[in-house]
Protein backbone atom coordinates (compact mmCIF):
# COMPACT_ATOMS: atom_id res chain seq x y z
CA UNK A 1 0.00 0.00 0.00
CA UNK A 2 1.56 3.78 -0.94
CA UNK A 3 1.85 5.89 1.94
CA UNK A 4 3.36 8.89 2.73
CA UNK A 5 4.73 10.25 6.27
CA UNK A 6 5.15 13.46 8.77
CA UNK A 7 7.70 12.89 11.38
CA UNK A 8 7.27 15.65 13.93
CA UNK A 9 10.74 16.94 15.28
CA UNK A 10 10.59 20.64 15.99
CA UNK A 11 10.39 20.50 19.88
CA UNK A 12 12.65 21.38 22.37
CA UNK A 13 12.26 18.10 24.98
CA UNK A 14 12.83 19.98 27.78
CA UNK A 15 12.04 17.09 30.06
CA UNK A 16 14.84 15.28 28.79
CA UNK A 17 17.44 17.23 30.65
CA UNK A 18 20.08 19.37 29.99
CA UNK A 19 21.59 19.26 26.17
CA UNK A 20 20.49 19.55 22.70
CA UNK A 21 16.84 18.96 21.57
CA UNK A 22 16.51 14.87 22.21
CA UNK A 23 15.34 14.41 18.66
CA UNK A 24 19.05 15.42 17.31
CA UNK A 25 20.82 13.11 20.42
CA UNK A 26 22.67 10.28 19.67
CA UNK A 27 21.40 7.00 19.90
CA UNK A 28 23.57 3.85 19.54
CA UNK A 29 25.60 6.11 17.17
CA UNK A 30 22.53 7.63 15.28
CA UNK A 31 20.89 10.80 15.78
CA UNK A 32 17.01 9.68 17.30
CA UNK A 33 15.12 11.24 14.62
CA UNK A 34 17.52 9.43 11.96
CA UNK A 35 16.31 6.20 13.23
CA UNK A 36 12.46 6.79 12.56
CA UNK A 37 13.25 8.38 8.88
CA UNK A 38 15.30 4.68 8.17
CA UNK A 39 12.39 2.90 9.01
CA UNK A 40 9.65 4.63 7.07
CA UNK A 41 12.23 4.85 4.36
CA UNK A 42 12.88 1.19 4.14
CA UNK A 43 8.55 0.47 4.96
CA UNK A 44 8.30 2.43 1.48
CA UNK A 45 6.95 6.25 2.08
CA UNK A 46 6.34 7.78 -1.22
CA UNK A 47 6.95 10.93 0.27
CA UNK A 48 8.99 11.85 3.98
CA UNK A 49 8.66 15.03 5.49
CA UNK A 50 10.68 16.03 8.46
CA UNK A 51 9.17 19.38 10.78
CA UNK A 52 11.94 20.75 12.48
CA UNK A 53 12.18 24.21 14.61
CA UNK A 54 13.53 27.23 12.64
CA UNK A 55 17.29 26.92 13.85
CA UNK A 56 17.27 23.22 13.37
CA UNK A 57 18.27 23.04 9.41
CA UNK A 58 22.08 22.41 9.91
CA UNK A 59 21.27 19.87 12.28
CA UNK A 60 18.86 18.24 10.29
CA UNK A 61 21.18 17.95 7.64
CA UNK A 62 23.72 16.26 9.77
CA UNK A 63 21.27 13.76 10.85
CA UNK A 64 19.72 13.04 7.63
CA UNK A 65 23.03 12.74 5.75
CA UNK A 66 22.45 10.26 2.94
CA UNK A 67 18.87 9.79 3.23
CA UNK A 68 18.02 11.29 0.20
CA UNK A 69 14.18 10.88 0.28
CA UNK A 70 12.78 13.31 2.49
CA UNK A 71 12.34 17.12 2.81
CA UNK A 72 12.34 19.31 5.65
CA UNK A 73 9.40 21.67 6.90
CA UNK A 74 9.65 24.15 9.36
CA UNK A 75 7.41 23.45 12.33
CA UNK A 76 5.50 25.89 14.67
CA UNK A 77 5.32 27.10 18.35
CA UNK A 78 2.84 23.88 18.84
CA UNK A 79 2.99 20.58 17.94
CA UNK A 80 -0.37 20.93 16.11
CA UNK A 81 1.27 23.58 14.02
CA UNK A 82 3.96 21.63 13.20
CA UNK A 83 1.87 18.84 12.08
CA UNK A 84 -0.12 21.11 9.74
CA UNK A 85 3.48 22.58 8.48
CA UNK A 86 4.27 18.60 7.70
CA UNK A 87 0.95 18.33 5.85
CA UNK A 88 1.00 20.87 3.69
CA UNK A 89 4.35 19.77 2.52
CA UNK A 90 2.67 16.54 1.18
CA UNK A 91 2.07 16.21 -2.38
CA UNK A 92 -0.52 13.68 -2.15
CA UNK A 93 -4.50 13.81 -3.16
CA UNK A 94 -6.99 13.66 -0.01
CA UNK A 95 -7.46 9.94 -0.34
CA UNK A 96 -3.32 9.49 0.06
CA UNK A 97 -2.73 7.84 3.31
CA UNK A 98 -0.29 9.85 5.62
CA UNK A 99 1.46 8.49 8.81
CA UNK A 100 1.65 11.11 11.27
CA UNK A 101 4.91 9.76 13.39
CA UNK A 102 6.82 11.33 16.71
CA UNK A 103 10.44 11.16 16.52
CA UNK A 104 10.69 10.55 20.09
CA UNK A 105 9.71 7.16 19.38
CA UNK A 106 13.35 5.94 17.51
CA UNK A 107 12.63 1.94 17.76
CA UNK A 108 10.10 2.06 14.64
CA UNK A 109 9.98 -1.04 12.17
CA UNK A 110 8.77 -1.83 8.97
CA UNK A 111 6.56 -4.46 10.46
CA UNK A 112 4.73 -1.65 12.82
CA UNK A 113 4.14 0.33 9.51
CA UNK A 114 3.09 -2.92 7.70
CA UNK A 115 0.56 -3.28 10.96
CA UNK A 116 -1.28 0.02 10.47
CA UNK A 117 -0.85 0.00 6.55
CA UNK A 118 -2.88 -3.32 6.81
CA UNK A 119 -5.46 -1.85 9.03
CA UNK A 120 -6.37 1.06 7.10
CA UNK A 121 -7.21 -1.47 4.36
CA UNK A 122 -10.96 -1.62 6.26
CA UNK A 123 -10.70 1.76 8.31
CA UNK A 124 -10.55 5.01 7.59
CA UNK A 125 -7.73 5.80 10.01
CA UNK A 126 -5.93 3.91 12.72
CA UNK A 127 -3.25 4.26 15.62
CA UNK A 128 -0.66 1.83 17.01
CA UNK A 129 -1.41 1.23 20.60
CA UNK A 130 -1.01 -1.20 23.67
CA UNK A 131 -3.66 -1.88 26.30
CA UNK A 132 -3.12 -0.55 29.68
CA UNK A 133 -1.11 -3.22 31.66
CA UNK A 134 -0.52 -1.27 35.28
CA UNK A 135 -2.76 -0.32 37.98
CA UNK A 136 -4.00 3.24 37.88
CA UNK A 137 -3.88 5.93 40.62
CA UNK A 138 -5.15 9.28 40.95
CA UNK A 139 -3.71 11.56 43.73
CA UNK A 140 -4.46 15.10 45.45
CA UNK A 141 -1.78 17.10 43.98
CA UNK A 142 -0.08 16.52 47.19
CA UNK A 143 1.16 13.13 46.48
CA UNK A 144 -2.04 10.49 48.16
CA UNK A 145 -3.81 8.54 46.41
CA UNK A 146 -7.71 9.41 45.98
CA UNK A 147 -9.10 6.77 43.85
CA UNK A 148 -8.06 3.37 41.40
CA UNK A 149 -9.90 4.33 38.31
CA UNK A 150 -10.72 0.92 36.21
CA UNK A 151 -8.16 0.62 33.51
CA UNK A 152 -10.79 -1.53 31.52
CA UNK A 153 -10.85 -0.18 27.88
CA UNK A 154 -8.12 1.97 27.92
CA UNK A 155 -5.08 2.15 26.09
CA UNK A 156 -1.69 3.70 25.48
CA UNK A 157 -1.74 5.75 22.04
CA UNK A 158 1.61 5.58 20.44
CA UNK A 159 2.70 6.50 16.71
CA UNK A 160 2.71 6.24 13.96
CA UNK A 161 -1.20 6.89 13.35
CA UNK A 162 -2.69 6.75 9.68
CA UNK A 163 -4.88 8.96 8.09
CA UNK A 164 -6.32 9.79 4.81
CA UNK A 165 -4.70 13.24 3.99
CA UNK A 166 -7.82 15.25 3.13
CA UNK A 167 -9.96 14.35 5.93
CA UNK A 168 -7.08 14.80 8.43
CA UNK A 169 -6.66 18.62 7.15
CA UNK A 170 -10.53 19.17 7.45
CA UNK A 171 -10.53 18.02 10.46
CA UNK A 172 -7.72 20.05 11.84
CA UNK A 173 -9.49 22.74 10.31
CA UNK A 174 -12.39 22.35 12.37
CA UNK A 175 -10.47 22.27 15.52
CA UNK A 176 -11.23 25.11 17.83
CA UNK A 177 -8.13 27.51 18.73
CA UNK A 178 -6.63 27.70 21.86
CA UNK A 179 -7.08 24.42 22.62
CA UNK A 180 -3.66 22.13 22.09
CA UNK A 181 -4.95 18.22 20.92
CA UNK A 182 -2.29 15.75 22.08
CA UNK A 183 -2.17 13.78 19.03
CA UNK A 184 -3.76 13.44 15.46
CA UNK A 185 -6.37 10.48 16.32
CA UNK A 186 -8.22 13.23 18.91
CA UNK A 187 -8.18 15.71 15.99
CA UNK A 188 -9.93 13.11 14.00
CA UNK A 189 -11.85 11.85 16.92
CA UNK A 190 -13.88 14.93 17.38
CA UNK A 191 -14.55 15.63 13.87
CA UNK A 192 -16.55 12.52 14.48
CA UNK A 193 -14.02 10.25 12.29
CA UNK A 194 -13.55 6.57 13.22
CA UNK A 195 -10.47 5.57 14.60
CA UNK A 196 -9.01 1.90 14.49
CA UNK A 197 -6.90 0.33 17.43
CA UNK A 198 -4.04 -1.45 16.28
CA UNK A 199 -1.59 -3.92 18.37
CA UNK A 200 1.61 -1.39 18.90
CA UNK A 201 5.12 -2.12 20.71
CA UNK A 202 6.53 -1.64 24.01
CA UNK A 203 9.85 -0.92 22.06
CA UNK A 204 7.76 1.82 20.25
CA UNK A 205 8.50 3.61 24.29
CA UNK A 206 8.42 7.93 23.94
CA UNK A 207 11.79 9.37 25.01
CA UNK A 208 10.71 11.91 27.20
CA UNK A 209 12.95 11.68 30.39
CA UNK A 210 17.00 11.18 30.64
CA UNK A 211 16.47 7.58 32.20
CA UNK A 212 14.72 6.52 28.91
CA UNK A 213 17.69 6.97 27.11
CA UNK A 214 19.59 4.28 29.00
CA UNK A 215 16.98 1.77 28.17
CA UNK A 216 16.65 3.24 24.29
CA UNK A 217 20.30 2.17 23.55
CA UNK A 218 20.24 -1.64 25.20
CA UNK A 219 16.95 -1.96 22.63
CA UNK A 220 18.57 -0.40 19.56
CA UNK A 221 21.28 -2.67 19.54
CA UNK A 222 18.78 -5.45 19.55
CA UNK A 223 17.07 -3.91 15.99
CA UNK A 224 20.20 -3.81 13.62
CA UNK A 225 22.23 -6.16 11.91
CA UNK A 226 26.07 -5.02 10.31
CA UNK A 227 26.51 -7.17 7.34
CA UNK A 228 29.99 -6.50 5.33
CA UNK A 229 30.71 -6.65 1.29
CA UNK A 230 33.45 -6.77 -0.47
CA UNK A 231 34.46 -5.62 -4.46
CA UNK A 232 36.80 -6.61 -6.87
CA UNK A 233 37.86 -4.83 -9.81
CA UNK A 234 40.47 -4.52 -12.56
CA UNK A 235 41.61 -2.65 -15.65
CA UNK A 236 44.29 -3.00 -18.39
CA UNK A 237 46.16 0.21 -19.50
CA UNK A 238 45.38 1.57 -23.09
CA UNK A 239 46.44 4.59 -24.93
CA UNK A 240 45.69 7.79 -22.95
CA UNK A 241 47.13 10.44 -20.75
CA UNK A 242 45.49 10.25 -17.32
CA UNK A 243 43.29 7.55 -14.93
CA UNK A 244 40.26 7.98 -13.18
CA UNK A 245 40.47 6.19 -9.44
CA UNK A 246 38.18 6.34 -6.18
CA UNK A 247 36.73 9.85 -8.51
CA UNK A 248 40.06 11.71 -8.85
CA UNK A 249 41.73 11.58 -12.17
CA UNK A 250 45.38 11.28 -12.20
CA UNK A 251 47.36 12.37 -15.26
CA UNK A 252 49.34 9.54 -16.15
CA UNK A 253 50.95 7.86 -19.58
CA UNK A 254 48.17 5.95 -19.96
CA UNK A 255 44.57 5.25 -19.61
CA UNK A 256 42.39 2.56 -18.13
CA UNK A 257 40.25 0.30 -20.60
CA UNK A 258 36.43 -0.31 -20.21
CA UNK A 259 32.97 0.29 -20.69
CA UNK A 260 32.59 3.32 -18.43
CA UNK A 261 35.48 5.73 -17.13
CA UNK A 262 36.91 2.27 -15.94
CA UNK A 263 37.09 3.70 -11.99
CA UNK A 264 38.26 0.67 -10.53
CA UNK A 265 38.56 1.85 -7.10
CA UNK A 266 34.22 2.86 -7.41
CA UNK A 267 33.82 -0.28 -9.26
CA UNK A 268 35.54 -1.96 -6.58
CA UNK A 269 33.87 0.27 -3.88
CA UNK A 270 29.70 -0.44 -5.98
CA UNK A 271 30.24 -4.15 -5.88
CA UNK A 272 30.71 -4.24 -2.43
CA UNK A 273 28.03 -2.01 -1.27
CA UNK A 274 25.75 -4.15 -3.66
CA UNK A 275 27.50 -7.26 -1.70
CA UNK A 276 26.65 -6.38 1.71
CA UNK A 277 23.02 -5.92 0.74
CA UNK A 278 22.77 -9.36 -1.33
CA UNK A 279 22.04 -7.02 -4.58
CA UNK A 280 23.75 -8.72 -7.18
CA UNK A 281 26.58 -6.69 -8.87
CA UNK A 282 27.50 -3.38 -11.11
CA UNK A 283 27.04 -5.45 -14.00
CA UNK A 284 23.51 -6.51 -13.14
CA UNK A 285 22.50 -2.81 -12.42
CA UNK A 286 24.62 -0.92 -15.46
CA UNK A 287 24.89 -4.26 -18.27
CA UNK A 288 28.61 -3.03 -20.05
CA UNK A 289 26.42 -3.97 -22.60
CA UNK A 290 24.01 -1.39 -22.92
CA UNK A 291 25.74 2.12 -24.67
CA UNK A 292 23.75 4.23 -22.24
CA UNK A 293 26.74 3.78 -20.04
CA UNK A 294 29.56 3.74 -22.31
CA UNK A 295 32.22 6.42 -20.57
CA UNK A 296 29.50 7.33 -17.74
CA UNK A 297 30.99 8.43 -14.90
CA UNK A 298 31.60 5.97 -12.05
CA UNK A 299 30.25 7.61 -9.17
CA UNK A 300 26.88 7.64 -10.12
CA UNK A 301 26.89 3.47 -10.14
CA UNK A 302 28.09 4.46 -6.45
CA UNK A 303 26.04 6.71 -5.87
CA UNK A 304 22.66 4.15 -6.75
CA UNK A 305 24.09 1.17 -4.73
CA UNK A 306 24.31 3.83 -1.45
CA UNK A 307 20.79 4.89 -2.33
CA UNK A 308 19.87 1.33 -1.81
CA UNK A 309 21.27 1.32 0.97
CA UNK A 310 19.22 4.45 2.43
CA UNK A 311 16.22 2.94 1.07
CA UNK A 312 15.97 -0.08 3.15
CA UNK A 313 16.90 1.91 5.94
CA UNK A 314 20.62 0.96 6.19
CA UNK A 315 23.37 3.51 6.60
CA UNK A 316 27.22 2.98 5.09
CA UNK A 317 29.49 2.59 8.14
CA UNK A 318 32.66 2.61 6.69
CA UNK A 319 34.42 2.44 3.33
CA UNK A 320 38.35 0.20 3.27
CA UNK A 321 39.79 0.39 -0.44
CA UNK A 322 43.44 -1.17 -1.37
CA UNK A 323 44.55 0.19 -4.71
CA UNK A 324 47.30 -2.28 -6.30
CA UNK A 325 49.41 -0.53 -9.14
CA UNK A 326 53.15 0.15 -9.09
CA UNK A 327 52.21 3.17 -11.35
CA UNK A 328 50.31 6.04 -10.86
CA UNK A 329 51.52 6.46 -7.69
CA UNK A 330 48.50 6.91 -4.91
CA UNK A 331 50.22 8.97 -1.91
CA UNK A 332 49.80 12.11 -3.16
CA UNK A 333 46.32 11.74 -4.13
CA UNK A 334 44.81 9.77 -1.56
CA UNK A 335 43.70 12.46 0.56
CA UNK A 336 41.62 13.77 -2.76
CA UNK A 337 40.46 10.43 -2.96
CA UNK A 338 39.17 10.18 1.02
CA UNK A 339 37.27 13.39 0.87
CA UNK A 340 35.79 12.88 -2.73
CA UNK A 341 34.42 9.32 -1.61
CA UNK A 342 33.28 10.90 1.68
CA UNK A 343 31.75 13.62 -0.38
CA UNK A 344 30.16 10.71 -2.81
CA UNK A 345 28.72 8.62 0.33
CA UNK A 346 28.06 11.30 3.09
CA UNK A 347 30.46 10.06 5.45
CA UNK A 348 32.63 11.11 7.68
CA UNK A 349 36.58 11.53 6.61
CA UNK A 350 37.66 9.10 9.36
CA UNK A 351 34.92 6.50 7.94
CA UNK A 352 37.26 6.63 4.30
CA UNK A 353 40.07 4.45 4.01
CA UNK A 354 42.58 4.90 0.79
CA UNK A 355 45.57 2.52 0.98
CA UNK A 356 47.78 1.60 -1.96
CA UNK A 357 50.34 -1.42 -2.64
CA UNK A 358 52.34 -3.16 -5.63
CA UNK A 359 52.79 -6.42 -6.27
CA UNK A 360 56.97 -5.78 -6.62
CA UNK A 361 56.80 -6.41 -10.22
CA UNK A 362 54.82 -9.89 -10.14
CA UNK A 363 51.42 -10.44 -12.18
CA UNK A 364 49.89 -8.21 -14.12
CA UNK A 365 49.68 -4.68 -12.18
CA UNK A 366 53.75 -5.67 -11.57
CA UNK A 367 54.60 -5.66 -15.36
CA UNK A 368 51.91 -2.44 -15.65
CA UNK A 369 48.99 -4.12 -17.87
CA UNK A 370 46.64 -2.77 -15.75
CA UNK A 371 45.33 -2.30 -11.98
CA UNK A 372 43.28 -3.97 -9.50
CA UNK A 373 41.25 -2.60 -6.32
CA UNK A 374 39.70 -3.96 -3.60
CA UNK A 375 37.08 -2.69 -1.26
CA UNK A 376 35.61 -3.65 1.62
CA UNK A 377 32.31 -1.85 3.25
CA UNK A 378 30.34 -2.48 6.25
CA UNK A 379 26.33 -1.44 6.07
CA UNK A 380 24.27 -0.89 8.85
CA UNK A 381 20.39 -2.07 8.41
CA UNK A 382 17.20 -2.95 10.16
CA UNK A 383 17.22 -6.27 11.16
Amino acid sequence: MRFSAVIVAAGMGARAGPGEAKQWRPLAGRAVARWSAEALLAAGADELVVVIGPDQQDRAAAAFAGLGRLKLAIGGAARSDSVKAGLSALSGADDAIVLIHDAARPLLKVEHVRRLLDALLSAPAGILALPLADTLKRDDGAGRIVATPSRAGLWRAQTPQGFRLGPLKAAYAAWPSGEEPTDEAIVVERAGGEVALVPGDPCLAKLTYPEDFAMAEQLAGATRTMRVGQGLDAHRFGPGDSVWLCGVEIAHSHALVGHSDADAGLHAITDAILGAIGEGDIGDHFPPTDPKWRGAKSDQFLRHAAGLVAARGGRIVNVDVTLVCERPKIKPHRQAMRERLAEILGLDLAAVSVKATTMEGMGFTGREEGLLAQAVVMVDLPA
